[in-house]
């Protein structure tokens, strides 16, 4: 679809309801400029999941609730409680994990490798809200930020006096989960805290999954600003059940005949997770200075049996960073602020690979590898009138990486092994963003963006084999993003809605084929992703609220082998509706229907495999009935039992065999919330 055919269908969609009521909703606080901000009058095209919205959705997982939203998409390998879950804004496909950037209170946890995100690690209990910022962030965050920013803001004390609740739940396979929140602020002090516990045996055989998750927020009042201090802990222990092979010429179907089969009886993965911040926020002569230091560190482990061939990984990551900024008021065009910031991040992974546990202290190789992240930038917004607002910003960010390994030919398991020769790099990048937003007096404001973003290659991208099957580093170019949209938006009295089209070409983007041969990883020449986002919510009647939203996503190659080619793992269409029903005063009904559009599998980029990831549909519902200070609430997840999988990879060597992940049937669940 081309650009003007994009932009007709968003006026199309977006003319019949510019006839609805002019009367604005209450602004939202949200935080799209590194500072707490209002949202309503900045070209910033932001969602905000809010409190309310978590408690009512039937949603189990942070992604099943993300994916209900206007461009996004979500990829789970398992369905066990968003275990080896991705999301993937604006059609990234495999490499979803990378060009979206996860933030959790402002603060990066999207790491430098191919681990993802810890979903699980942040319970429903603990979150506030959660901000969505499509098509921004390279200005403010760097790295990573190529499609857009999910920041995941937790609970903070602010009420005077104590509160706290416990919710239970348990359903299908065996699953079990418990939470428990609680607060207290007394004058200028408080402190937030949630602990939860999950366990459940999974759809699948060998999936079993154990999540212990705490953390808590402490807060100190200060005559001009405040001191926070945050920290948590997360525990994974999770078996991993492979995926299920079909190969028509065989007449192997094993996805039909035994979706809830493995073939990896003997694999598994285990994590252990902390993570602490302090900042410190004060308003000096009018300026609001943050200054904010944090440290996260992770331990990960995995075995992987490979027919008798085993593997054994125990790897480390470490991040400390220091991101202090300043907003500063001016009158310079109309009445602005100015924002500008530094980011420092240190990582350092190692990894060590043996045969097995017990001979991990003498490990096969010894993976080191050291990164810095140093950043400066400036974001100026400027309100030319009531009406019109300026926004522009400019990023630069430096990256070097060292990377050493070392080989032990006499260690257990070791057979032909290399070493990768030591390896350093080094490359500067630079992101901007200027926008413009107008407010009509309808109440319809217009709002258009250009802008630049960049990614960085991660430690798993790098460390890869040559074509003779020795390690190598093999470093790659930055990948850089050149990104432009527009969008109308509305809030009235009874609801809102939101219509964009956008479109980004992307350079040097970073591939890794890891069931390929030789050299796993590449830069790519340019491909593009265009494409539609309409969403809405409305008060249909007094006791029914409905929500909307539909992507429509053209995501190919431009150049090169794979020239007009479709973007393995990108969905062209998506949709959801949803519907919330006050039954009466005290019970209520939520239902929603997701549609999610066929896509090509993994690995085929070339769509000359013959068949796609189907697609499908689901129905999720969940009531809720409160007794006091009491609810108690049932869900059912995927309503008609439909059989799917969003994830598959096709062979590289066998035509027409592919390896897909099928998720789980039908789900019932039953909860108690108590709150205190």
């Amino acid at each position: 679809m081309k650009q003007r055919h994009l932009l007709a269908a968003l006026l199309l969609a977006a003319t019949p309801l510019a006839q609805a009521a002019t009367d604005s909703l209450d602004e939202v606080v949200v935080t799209a400029t590194r500072f707490e901000d209002k949202s309503t009058n900045k070209p910033v095209n932001v969602t905000v999941i809010t409190r309310e919205d978590i408690r009512q959705s039937s949603a189990r997982t942070l992604p099943e609730l993300l994916s209900t939203q206007a461009g996004i998409a979500t990829r789970d390998l398992f369905g066990n409680n968003a275990a080896s879950a991705s999301v993937d804004m604006r059609g990234f496909g495999a490499a979803s994990g990378q060009n979206t950037l996860i933030l959790l209170d402002g603060r990066r946890i999207s790491d430098p490798d191919l681990s993802g995100v810890q979903w699980s690690s942040i319970p429903f209990a603990a979150i506030e809200r959660i901000e969505i910022v499509r098509g921004s962030g390279g200005v403010l965050y760097g790295d990573g930020a190529s499609s857009g920013v999910i920041n995941i803001i937790t609970r903070t004390p602010s009420k005077q006096g104590g509160n706290g609740a416990l919710s239970v739940r348990g359903g299908s396979y065996g699953t079990g989960e418990a939470q428990v929140s609680g607060g207290y602020f007394s004058g200028n002090a408080g402190i937030d805290t949630t602990a939860s516990k999950y366990s459940s045996q999974g759809f699948r055989n060998n999936n079993r999954n154990d999540q212990t998750n705490a953390r808590a927020n402490l807060r100190w009042l200060t005559e001009a600003g405040e001191l926070a201090f945050k920290v948590g802990m997360d525990q994974q222990s999770i078996h991993l059940p492979g995926g299920r092979v079909v190969q028509p010429a065989l007449g192997i179907d094993l996805v039909s005949t035994d979706p809830r089969g493995t073939v990896t009886p003997l694999d598994y993965a285990s994590r252990d997770g902390n993570q602490l911040a302090l900042e410190w926020q004060q308003n000096l002569a009018g300026a609001d200075l943050n200054l904010g230091i944090a440290r996260r560190s992770k331990n990960q482990r995995s075995y992987f049996d490979f027919g008798g061939f085993p593997e054994y990984r125990d790897g480390d990551l470490t991040v400390n960073s220091f991101t202090p900024r300043v907003r500063i008021p001016h009158e310079l065009g109309g009445e602005s602020s100015l924002v500008v910031g530094v980011d420092v991040h240190r990582w350092d992974y190692t990894q060590r690979t043996s045969n097995s546990p017990a001979n991990i202290n003498q490990p096969i190789n010894r993976i080191g590898m050291s990164q810095h992240n140093d950043a400066w930038y400036v974001q100026n917004t400027t309100h030319l009138s009531a009406a019109t607002t300026l926004l522009a910003g400019f990023r630069n960010e430096r990256v070097s990486m060292n990377g050493t390994d070392v080989y032990d030919g006499g260690a257990p398991g070791a057979f032909f092994g290399t070493a990768a020769p030591a390896g350093s790099f080094a490359a500067s990048k630079r992101a901007h963003e200027l926008g413009l937003r107008h407010q009509l007096d309808s109440g319809m404001a217009i709002n258009g963006k250009i802008g630049g973003s960049f990614r960085f290659a991660n430690v798993d991208e790098i460390y890869e084999f040559s074509p003779s099957f020795s390690h190598q580093f093999q470093f790659l170019r930055p990948q850089t993003v050149a990104g432009k949209e527009l969008w109308l938006d509305r809030k009235f009295q009874s609801g809102s809605w939101r219509a964009a089209v956008f479109s980004n070409k992307v350079y040097d983007e970073i591939h890794l084929d890891p069931f390929g041969t030789g050299v796993g990883n590449t830069n790519l020449p340019p491909s593009r992703r265009q494409g539609v986002e309409l969403d809405g919510k409305w008060q249909a009647l007094a006791d029914v609220m409905l929500n909307a939203a539909y992507t429509y996503t053209d995501a190919r190659f431009l150049f090169g082998a794979w020239e007009g080619k479709r973007v393995p793992l990108v969905a062209s269409r998506k949709a959801s509706l949803g519907a919330s029903w006050a039954v009466s005063e005290q019970t209520r009904l939520n239902t929603a229907l997701s549609y999610v559009g066929s896509q090509f599998m993994e690995n085929d980029e070339p769509n000359t495999l013959g068949m796609k990831i189907p697609a499908y549909s689901l129905v999720d519902l969940k009531l809720t009935h409160q007794l006091g200070d009491l609810q108690v609430n049932a869900s059912v997840n995927n309503l008609f039992d439909r059989k799917y999988f969003n994830y598959a990879v096709s062979s590289q060597f066998t035509a027409g065999k592919y390896s897909a992940y099928p998720l789980p049937g039908r789900t019932l669940y039953l909860g108690l919330n108590y709150q205190m």
